[in-house]
């Protein structure tokens, strides 16, 4: 007999990994980070509103899972108003700043560069590592913006959880070793970052393998700012001494972000755009970031038949493919690079009231730019490399230019219910939304349903990504049409993107984070946090 090496992954074909729906009274708190999702749990238990509750969940979540997002990077939110039956988008992305020179960014000839885009290379990888590939940041100011319109505890009081969090140290756990490990290369060029994440500015931190052993990061700078934004407001990052020490540590080390740039900066509300769909409406932001394509997505799905998954899912992926097609032809989205790490990170908010807050926040690449402010202690996006560098493109990059996003928080209704939903991952993004939005509203799924469901994802790129979950004869089927590419939903790499969502069914709500996410949780306001 003869004997030969067994196909597939080293992965095993047994385990089987479920995260518990709760349905209840209470708001709802689902974030990429359990304790983040316990610090807005605790507003919404305090009378707090769910704008509340996403303030301090985003501070929190800047601490503890700090190369995702953070007070230096950027996003957009949908916030729902359940007393006037509203839904308005905020917007508060990254800007390029005014003093940049687009011919600080020669392209070097060496082909297409390799991170989140492939965009063409660039001398020293200078829009996507280091103090040049900085924005000007937004989170802050849009979630100051939103607490002055709809907050009920004081901004002080939502900075507490973070503030402690910060002071103590992020705990360096397996799963953050892992990705300290993933960029120790990139993070040991700025010396700030290497103290900060490294031991000897080399060797990623980490806690070991055992569960005895306990190592954090020293997250006290952080933990100053932190205090000076709780005391001062979130435009002292903006107006105050905070930011002016951040911006002359950017121009320190060489980047174009300037105080002036802090000082001009404003999150900007939108009138969102409405999505009709059959018998349900939903509600994304418009503009520069993945909402139009959502839009798109679905009008392409509007007028088709979908009976069952059989027919859907092929569905599906043509219509990303064209939206998709269609984005790269309008806005110059031009691709992503199939290997690029996660490096975002979404929560979604239902209050016992119902209003609700879907928030999407980001560095760009994981870790940003690999730069820390030493001034601040807080890591620095690189939402430069949003721009194409090539002159002459709708994304080009240009001084004081807002950077085009692939965020997509998202509202909808159907009937008695309402939701939001949101996904971390770049591109992937919106084929997750989608997809999700479809399971709920074609075949009526609730969150537990819809999040163990498989799914496609279609980027952009040549392939059609299917989780290899899917029963055989979907996969035939869309093998027939698409170059199509089959892997399994895991704790890392992320295939497909990694969303959070809320769910309120008459006066009933559930949350839920990506099944794969070791850190994601839904936690309840009612609970003992």
């Amino acid at each position: 007999m003869a004997f030969g090496a067994a196909a597939g992954s080293a992965f095993s074909d047994s385990q089987q990994v479920r995260k518990t729906v709760i349905r209840t009274e209470h708001g709802v708190v689902a974030a990429q980070h359990k304790q983040a999702a316990q610090a807005g749990a605790q507003v919404l238990r305090a009378g707090g509103d769910a704008v509340d509750a996403a303030v301090a969940c985003s501070f929190v979540i800047g601490v503890l899972e700090p190369w995702m997002s953070g007070p230096a990077g950027g996003g957009a939110a949908m916030h729902w108003r359940a007393d006037t039956g509203t839904a308005h988008a905020l917007n508060f992305g990254m800007r390029s700043p005014q003093g940049l020179d687009a011919r600080d960014f020669p392209l070097s000839g060496r082909g297409v560069a390799g991170d989140l885009f492939p965009w063409e290379h660039v001398e020293d990888d200078r829009n996507v590592q280091g103090a040049t590939a900085i924005a000007v940041p937004g989170v802050v100011d849009g979630l100051g913006q939103a607490h002055d319109r709809w907050g009920r505890i004081p901004w002080v009081e939502l900075l507490q959880p973070a503030i402690e969090h910060a002071q103590k140290g992020m705990l360096v756990d397996w799963y953050a070793a892992l990705m300290i490990a993933s960029t120790t290369r990139e993070l040991a060029k700025d010396a700030d970052a290497a103290a900060l994440f490294l031991d000897d500015g080399q060797w990623p931190k980490g806690s070991g393998w055992t569960a005895l052993a306990e190592k954090r990061l020293d997250q006290a700078r952080m933990a100053d700012s932190l205090q000076v934004l709780a005391q001062d407001g979130a435009r002292a990052l903006y107006d105050g001494d905070l930011g002016a020490a951040m911006a002359a540590d950017v121009a320190d080390k060489g980047g174009s972000l300037r105080h002036r740039d802090l000082r001009e900066y404003r999150a900007a509300f939108h009138d969102p755009l409405a999505v009709p769909y059959r018998d349900a409406l939903f509600y994304v932001l418009p503009g520069l970031t993945a909402g139009p394509t959502f839009a798109d997505v679905m009008r392409r799905l509007q007028d088709l038949s979908l009976p069952d998954m059989a027919t859907a899912v092929p569905a599906y992926a043509t219509a990303l493919r064209d939206a998709y097609r269609a984005r790269l032809a309008g806005m110059g989205d031009d691709g992503e690079s199939p290997a690029a790490p996660g490096c975002t990170t979404h929560f979604s908010v239902v209050d016992a009231a119902g209003n609700m807050v879907a928030h999407t926040q980001t560095l760009l690449s994981i870790f940003g730019s690999r730069v820390v402010s030493p001034s601040t202690g807080f890591l620095m996006n690189n939402g430069i490399m949003w721009f194409d560098p090539v002159q002459g493109r709708p994304n080009s990059l240009a001084p004081g230019k807002a950077c085009l996003m692939n965020v997509c928080p998202m509202l909808g209704q159907q009937g008695a219910r309402r939701f939001a939903l949101g996904a971390s991952g770049g591109r992937k993004i919106v084929s997750a939304v989608s997809q999700l939005a479809s399971y709920v509203t074609d075949f009526g799924m609730d969150l537990e349903q819809a999040f163990h469901h498989p799914r496609i994802d279609v980027s952009g790129g040549p392939h059609v990504i299917a989780d290899e979950a899917f029963p055989q004869d979907i996969l035939d089927s869309l093998s027939r049409d698409h170059d199509l590419r089959t892997t399994r939903r895991n704790v890392l790499p992320y295939a497909f993107a990694c969303p959070a969502g809320v769910m309120r069914d008459g006066d009933r709500n559930q949350g839920c984070t990506e099944v794969m996410s070791p850190w994601g949780d839904a936690v309840v306001a009612g609970d003992d946090n």
